[in-house]
């Protein structure tokens, strides 16, 4: 959910700018200010030592007294910080007038501007806001930030900084450089850097700057896995195939959170195929593959769930061998992991089911192909990944081979993300209780003794939906 907030980094050196308040929360205020620049101005009817001291050496200028709309001439932007809650709504009522933006400490409602929490190394800054909402959580992740961040990057920026005409001269192509700096970044500079060895890093550098890469860049395709949804179960190669990427062609079901790791200026091509709505077809996708890997790029073909579980990766990196492309594979977490942990269902159990069978059934004619016999044995869990196409026939053929009616299902619907929603009951309600509750695609079907469970075992989200014939039909 959007915050409504523009992060942006303001350039205040030499521009004047107003802190309204004398006390200690002022003075943290005036330190960052004069850190970057900021000619700033105090106005309070007395200042604390500090701020006197301050005042005293002219780095800043006092303005004595209340508050007055006039002292908002000609600055930039304002910061009230004031133990008034009255005095402080009045600056932001009359910056709002003048168009100068206002943050009021502590009142995030009444601030035009958020000042974030920082983490700096030398030139290289990360700000973290909550949108004024969190502040606390917002200093607890920079506390947690500045011990992973190790202080060599602050030289690190300054090299990058005092060469950037140098490398825009050598690589005046975008992708290009920053195909440079993956190589630069990856190879030794950073570890030389934080050993303190300047002059090698500098050899280091130059070194990278005159290897040039090949006129034609050889391409590649990397396939993904994006998982089913939520964004912290992609992997970590994954996101950082993500942020290699020059082109990503991805699924209609790869969730906006996860497209949303990706890189800003990669080309996004939706390839999605759906039941009954085949806008890409399989040929297609092979044609974009070897089209944008000819062309030199770094191609990531992203995949919701894993690409060798009902995903055709298997027929796509036989396309890219058959074609002398380079490739890779990142698997992802496959829906029935995930939807069935997300919803308290252990797939296996010792008491309830030694096995598990994946399985794929989009249209009658690949539903003839399956071993019913098999599918229908008691103590395994049955994954069916069919969304709610076909519940009818399923539950019929399963029934007429022998599972029992009573055997519990689960079924999910948009499993791991936000949205999720489960609904529980018998093999014999299944359709019913999927036309009952609406369930649509993207949903797994869990089928076994281990979804009896999802009811006590349910943690996240909402509690799971049980079907009720009799409500049903009355309704």
């Amino acid at each position: 959910m959007s915050t409504g907030l523009f992060p942006l980094f303001a350039a205040l050196r030499g521009r004047a700018v107003l802190v309204v308040g004398g006390g200690a929360v002022a003075q943290r205020k005036v330190e960052a200010l004069l850190e970057a620049g900021a000619q700033v101005r105090v106005g309070a009817p007395a200042l604390q030592p500090s701020l006197v001291q301050l005042a005293e050496q002219g780095r800043i200028r006092h303005l004595r007294g209340e508050f007055a709309e006039h002292w908002l001439d000609e600055v930039w932007l304002a910061i009230a910080a004031t133990d008034d809650a009255q005095v402080n709504r009045a600056v932001a009522a009359a910056g709002e007038a003048r168009r100068v933006w206002v943050n009021v400490v502590d009142d995030a409602e009444a601030s035009s501007f958020h000042v974030p929490a920082r983490i700096e190394r030398g030139p290289l800054q990360i700000a973290i806001s909550s949108g004024g909402g969190a502040p606390m959580l917002a200093r607890h992740l920079r506390e947690r930030l500045e011990t992973q961040l190790d202080p060599s990057l602050g030289e690190l920026a300054e090299l990058l900084g005092r060469e950037r005409l140098r490398i825009r001269a050598h690589y005046p192509d975008l992708g290009a450089r920053r195909r440079f700096f993956d190589r630069l970044l990856d190879g030794p500079l950073p570890a030389l850097l934080r050993q303190h060895r300047h002059r090698a890093a500098e050899r280091a550098f130059a070194q990278a700057l005159e290897t040039r890469e090949p006129r034609t860049p050889r391409g590649s395709v990397v396939l993904v896995g994006a998982g089913p949804g939520d964004p912290g179960l992609l992997t970590l190669r994954g996101l950082r195939a993500l942020n290699e990427a020059d082109v990503i062609l991805h699924d209609r079901l790869v969730s906006a959170e996860v497209l949303r790791l990706a890189r800003r200026d990669a080309e996004r091509i939706e390839v999605g195929k759906q039941a009954g709505d085949h806008h890409t077809t399989q040929d297609r996708i092979h044609e974009l593959m070897l089209e944008h890997a000819r062309a030199g790029k770094r191609v990531v073909r992203l995949k919701g769930g894993d690409p060798f579980v009902f995903g055709r990766g298997g027929e796509e990196i036989e396309v890219l061998r058959a074609h002398g492309i380079a490739f890779e594979v990142v698997p992802g977490i496959t829906a029935a992991l995930a939807c069935a942990a997300y919803a308290g269902v252990p797939l296996t159990h010792r008491e309830h089911a030694q096995s598990v069978r994946l399985v794929t059934a989009h249209c009658k004619d690949s539903e003839d192909e399956l071993d019913w016999a098999a599918l229908a044995q008691e103590r395994q869990t049955l994954a069916v990944y069919m969304g709610v196409a076909g519940l009818e026939r399923l539950r019929d053929r399963l029934i007429a081979h022998g599972r029992a009616p009573g055997t519990p299902f689960a079924l999910i619907e948009n499993g791991s993300r936000a949205n999720q929603r489960t609904v529980v009951g018998t093999l014999a309600e299944l359709p019913d209780a999927a036309l009952a509750h609406d369930v649509r695609s993207p949903a797994l079907l869990i089928l076994g003794e281990v979804a009896g469970l999802a009811e006590r075992l349910h943690w996240y989200g909402a509690a799971p939906l049980r079907h009720a014939p009799a409500l049903a039909a009355a309704a």
